[in-house]
């Protein structure tokens, strides 16, 4: 089995629109949406949820009103000024103490500290993540709770069932939508991938983002493929990047044109290769070719030149 992560330095490059497509390119496959804090793959793939599972990614405290004295070390002790002594009364004291769960920040300590053993302190469901059928084979997603954290567990849950899901089925390709950034849920996302694609805009902002998710796939040792999005709305931007991309011998992947065919396609809930076969899903199709192609362990150098041909 094979994994390939698509991500980008930031939001907004086009890697779900590319993962929609190579999904469609690339079908039999198993994906896994790991963008998890605003996941939008199912908006193109219209998955069918077969199951749902609760995610518990952290712990809440909650004060026990009929143990509390009133004593106040919990209030005493919080650091994020989450307890509040305006709770119910238990017939031993007029008003107890509360915790409110959207300030808690689940470190424990009111707990640890509570003589009186007045404070539950457990896992809290902060999410789903659910297992689905698409038109291009099964899908892993999730949907993490409003300001939840943990958002890099939930990942690396999606992840797991994932690659559970293709080894049962005997598919051999995985395909994860990576989240945007650098940070925990990125990590999670890349981890052990055996290609990472980043998805560069022709924008010396795109640049510096590059830069960082490129230090990041290095760091873990991932092999880095880059693709310009967009590519003709800046081509002297454009060159740059993939000469900097060059001279860090990554491969390249190959460019992609603008077209407002995306846009066509997302309308009809279509992935762009599959509503059209010219215009930008041309340069999508050679993008994949040239990724399939690292996948299988094929030159790099070759499958830059073969990725941009005609471009």
């Amino acid at each position: 089995m094979k994994e390939l992560a698509v991500i980008s330095g930031k939001g907004g490059t086009g890697k779900t629109s590319l993962v929609a497509s190579f999904a469609a390119l690339g079908q039999p496959c198993v994906l896994a949406d790991c963008d998890v804090d605003a996941a939008d793959l199912h908006l193109v793939l219209g998955p069918r949820n077969v199951r749902r599972f609760p995610f518990a990614g952290g712990q809440r405290a909650q004060i026990r009103p009929g143990h509390c004295t009133a004593c106040g070390k919990c209030e005493e002790v919080c650091r994020f000024d989450a307890v509040f002594g305006d709770g119910p009364g238990n017939g031993t004291v007029e008003r107890t103490f509360r915790i409110d769960p959207i300030l808690c920040e689940g470190c424990g300590v009111c707990a640890w500290f509570c003589n009186e053993q007045a404070i539950e302190f457990g896992p809290v469901v902060n999410g789903h993540w659910f297992i689905s059928e698409t038109r291009c084979g099964p899908m892993v997603h999730a949907r993490l709770g409003v300001a939840a954290e943990n958002s890099g567990k939930l990942v690396s849950t999606v992840r797991g069932n994932a690659a559970r899901l293709a080894g049962e089925r005997g598919i051999e390709l995985v395909i994860s939508d990576g989240p945007p950034g650098i940070g925990c849920p990125v990590i999670a996302c890349i981890t052990g991938a055996d290609l990472v694609l980043a998805v560069s805009e022709p924008t010396l902002s795109g640049l510096h983002d590059l830069e960082r998710v490129a230090a990041l796939a290095h760091h873990f040792g991932i092999p880095l493929a880059v693709s310009v999005n967009k590519w003709d709305l800046n081509p002297e931007i454009t060159t740059r990047i993939e000469a900097w991309a060059r001279s860090q011998k990554f491969a390249l992947a190959g460019r992609i044109r603008y077209d407002p065919g995306v846009t066509a396609a997302q309308i009809r809930g279509m992935a762009v290769v599959e509503h059209r076969r010219e215009g930008c899903a041309a340069d999508i199709r050679r993008v994949w070719e040239g990724l399939r192609a690292l996948l299988e362990g094929k030159d790099a150098a070759c499958i830059a030149k073969s990725a941009f041909s005609g471009a």
